[in-house]
């Protein structure tokens, strides 16, 4: 589909005049090169155009969001006002109880109405009933809002696509380059793409949950609902493209609020900033450790929450434990004064007398001082012993989603992640002697940083952390998210990790399995599952103009997504439901009939759109749930996504085995000019599966390995079966040249050839017990855990020998 025709018809037909007229533009464009040369003042005319277009989508995009936040503050209003008459009405009067007449002489809440004859026969449950009427109105109201939101942003990507590929299509028409002086002095004058839509979330967040409780939200802490100090918790992982950030965050506060740690305070970027600043050697030993999931593998890190201003700092150290090990992977950390830092890394300083301060004043029990006092003199050991320095820093924004005081269901949402090198290893000063730089704050995208110091991560990080008991399943509406085409799931992804591997390409030669995969486009299609539907009139349910699936047949037309360029609808699936006796009430005769005539008739259908196909090459179907769509590639079996991390080792080191000697692919094509900007969409029969990864030249992606002490026990007994079949041969062989004359040498021969089979078993099982010994110890994947060649070729020397033996006798006879 080309764009002009996609942004006419996917637009939102109220805001039809605020778009950019891409037809229009196009057509110029086209009218002035075929008419004559393209010259000077066509090219002043034209960027006059463009800035005309560009001044009205800025200002309607800056109109509807003070339009927005105007009207989610008004609808608190109105839900702080319901509240209170809530309360009023139902407080219990004591005249009214021993009058019943007196009821009439009491104020009411019904305005107009009050002191009419129709009084006496209000009662309780009808002013309930007027209550409640008026929060269904405003969930309708929250439900407009929340399309209003969703549309905006949709409204802001369509049109600076539009721009984007209007740009293009100049240059390449005119052979002038308008693009980069357009971009740089007039988009970036107007950023209306570059708006933050945090701030109006959490505020749209904040009046769904008051509508939603009745204004009576879930109080609680809002540190998770329980000890920081240490937690446990089942994560899992996903990459989030730009363009779904937003509907993402809109189907998260369905469900869960934005956690705010300060409610009375205005949100402001700074409070959703987090930095953090990682630790290693020159030998990298604990990004090693943590790639290669090593137990016991640390991560070292000093963390803040908001700029750089702030004075209380946090050191943490994650511990990664082995499931053998009966224990769970572990986070640990101790505040500290952002003034004391430098003198605890040297050693100069320790934290027990400050620590201490905390139980003595009542904020902690003495068992948690006790536990952070022992953290705090480990940590230090460890920076001390191993010589760690600061080595990158992390920063991104995140947007939490919990119920306050309630830590089942946390999820977190990190956008504009940025890893920026600290370390002095080059001879290039970035920390000198402090603990982190001082020339960086919060200023995203750091452009005072060079290039090579900083990787800019182009996608969201989702984390889904669950504490659920054993044999408990998600909720699931969380399992309908993450297998959405909104999220592509990434098992272990480690920012730490991926900042090592991309920013010292120098020193890291094993990386993770997910680097290759940097250059792949994660946006699919959007096949209805998850679409903002505005609300019906009158409708009494909230969740009713949110994300739904889309219905078969819809009396309000749906405003979904647009989906890329090239990409048709795809057919829905026509299937019986499972349980289709109980939907219908009909007797389960009839609807097992209906059933099988349906089954037959869609049979018969698919036969002949068979035979009418146009195409007798079966491809591969491409939905929602497909995860990693690009060039063709081999399919494989795809993970569950919200497995633990654990069951994907198995299945990354089969695919990287069989993947192994695979003959070479094509490189991609050309990157992309900006993040979820002027991308040049794939067709649709070029969005296949990608399964295979290789590695960027001269290194080598890490494959997790589970060893555990069993694994060392099973060589170990090989090893003592060898030794005792040995030892079994052995003995014969003795017999043999005991019992046997010496002026036998048959039997000699005999003997001595059971004699070198016993002794070949031997020094072949020893040989193999300590290769596959040192394996184990380099935690590698490949080597002689299999073996095809030894028990063959045991057999063999055996069988020779017992021919020999009989051959000998035989002649002997």
């Amino acid at each position: 589909m080309k764009f002009g025709r996609k942004i006419t018809t996917n637009l939102y037909d109220e805001w039809r005049p605020f778009y950019i007229d891409y037809n229009l533009l196009k057509r110029e464009l086209k009218s002035r090169t075929t008419s004559h040369s393209w010259d000077d003042k066509d090219e002043r005319d034209f960027t006059a155009m463009l800035n005309k277009e560009l001044d009205k989508v800025h200002d309607f995009q800056k109109q509807k969001t003070a339009e927005l936040s105007c009207r989610i503050r008004d609808a608190e209003k109105d839900v702080q006002k319901l509240v209170a008459q809530e309360s009023s009405s139902s407080e219990p009067s004591p005249i009214h109880c021993s009058d019943p007449e007196s009821h009439q002489a009491r104020p009411s809440d019904y305005g107009p109405d009050e002191g009419s004859d129709d009084d006496d026969d209000i009662d309780d449950n009808q002013s309930d009933a007027s209550l409640e009427d008026l929060f269904h109105g405003l969930q309708e109201e929250v439900a407009t809002l929340v399309a209003d939101v969703h549309d905006l942003a949709l409204y802001t990507k369509l049109n600076i696509t539009g721009f984007l590929k209007i740009l293009k299509k100049h240059d390449k028409i005119t052979n002038l380059p308008l693009k980069p002086t357009f971009i740089q002095k007039y988009l970036e004058e107007r950023p209306f793409y570059k708006y933050n839509w945090d701030a109006l979330i959490v505020k749209l967040s904040k009046l769904y949950n008051l509508v939603r409780t009745r204004g009576h939200p879930v109080q609680g802490d809002s540190s998770a609902g329980g000890n920081q100090s240490a937690f446990v918790r089942q994560t899992t992982k996903y990459w989030v493209h730009p363009d779904n950030l937003v509907p993402l965050k809109l189907a998260i506060l369905r469900h869960l609020p934005v956690l705010v740690f300060n409610a009375e305070k205005e949100f402001e970027q700074k409070d959703a900033a987090i930095t953090s600043i990682y630790f290693d050697n020159e030998d990298l030993e604990l990004y090693l450790g943590r790639l290669e999931k090593t137990e016991g593998a640390e991560a070292i890190r000093l963390r803040w929450y908001g700029d750089t201003e702030v004075k209380t700092i946090f050191v943490e150290r994650k511990t990664h434990r082995e499931d053998w090990t009966g224990e769970k992977s572990v986070k640990a950390r101790f505040p500290i004064k952002e003034h004391l830092v430098n003198a605890f890394l040297r050693g100069e300083y320790t934290m027990d007398a400050e620590l201490q301060a905390l139980a003595d004043k009542g904020k902690k029990t003495q068992a948690e001082v006790d536990s952070m006092i022992q953290l705090a003199s480990e940590v230090q050991y460890r920076i001390l012993t191993k010589q760690l320095h600061p080595v990158m820093r992390t920063f991104y924004n995140r947007t939490a989603f919990q119920l306050p005081g309630d830590p089942r269901v946390r999820i977190s949402l990190d956008t504009e992640l940025t890893m920026v090198r600290e370390d002095n290893w080059d001879g290039q000063t970035r920390t000198g002697d402090n603990w982190r730089r001082t020339d960086i704050g919060i200023d995203h995208p750091f452009d005072q940083v060079a290039a090579d110091d900083k990787e800019l991560f182009k996608y969201g990080v989702l984390e889904v952390k669950l504490q659920t008991q054993f044999g408990q399943e998600p909720p699931k509406w969380v399992t309908d998210l993450v297998q959405s085409y909104l999220v592509e799931a990434v098992p272990k992804f480690s920012k730490f990790i991926h900042g090592c591997a991309t920013l010292l390409p120098n020193r890291v030669d094993l990386v993770p399995f997910w680097l290759p995969q940097m250059d792949t486009d994660i946006l699919k299609p959007n096949t209805g599952y998850l679409t903002v539907e505005r609300p019906m009139k009158n409708t009494p349910d909230l969740q009713s103009g949110l994300f739904s699936p889309i219905s078969p047949v819809s009396p309000v037309p749906s405003y979904v997504e647009p989906v890329s360029e090239g990409e048709d609808d795809e057919e829905m699936d026509l299937a019986p439901a499972r349980d289709e006796d109980r939907r219908t009430g009909l007797p389960q005769e009839d609807v097992a009939a209906a059933i099988a005539f349906r089954e037959k008739s869609l049979k018969e259908r698919d036969r002949t759109s068979q035979f009418n196909g146009s195409s007798s090459t079966p491809e591969e179907v491409c939905d929602e749930r497909t995860p990693l769509l690009k060039l063709p590639r081999p399919p494989t079996v795809s993970i569950d996504p919200l497995a633990p991390s654990s069951a994907f080792d198995e299945s990354l080191r089969e695919r990287l085995q069989a993947n192994k000697n695979a003959p070479p692919r094509a490189q991609d094509g050309e990157v992309r000019e900006a993040v979820g900007l002027d991308e040049e969409n794939l067709r649709e029969e070029e969005r296949l599966l990608v399964r295979d990864w290789s590695a960027p030249s001269g290194k080598r992606i890490a494959v997790p390995v589970r060893i555990e002490p069993k694994v060392y026990f099973a060589n170990e007994r090989t090893f003592l079966k060898w030794l005792s079949f040995a030892v079994l041969i052995g003995s014969i062989a003795t017999t043999l040249l005991n019992f046997v004359p010496a002026d036998d040498p048959r039997g000699l021969i005999s003997a001595a050839l059971f004699t070198l089979a016993a002794l070949f078993a031997i020094a072949y099982s020893a040989i193999i017990f300590v290769y596959r010994a040192l394996r184990l110890r380099a935690r590698s994947a490949e080597g002689l855990y299999y073996d095809k060649y030894g028990p063959t070729i045991l057999c063999f020397v055996l069988l020779a020998a017992l021919g020999t033996n009989i051959g000998l006798r035989v002649a002997d006879m």
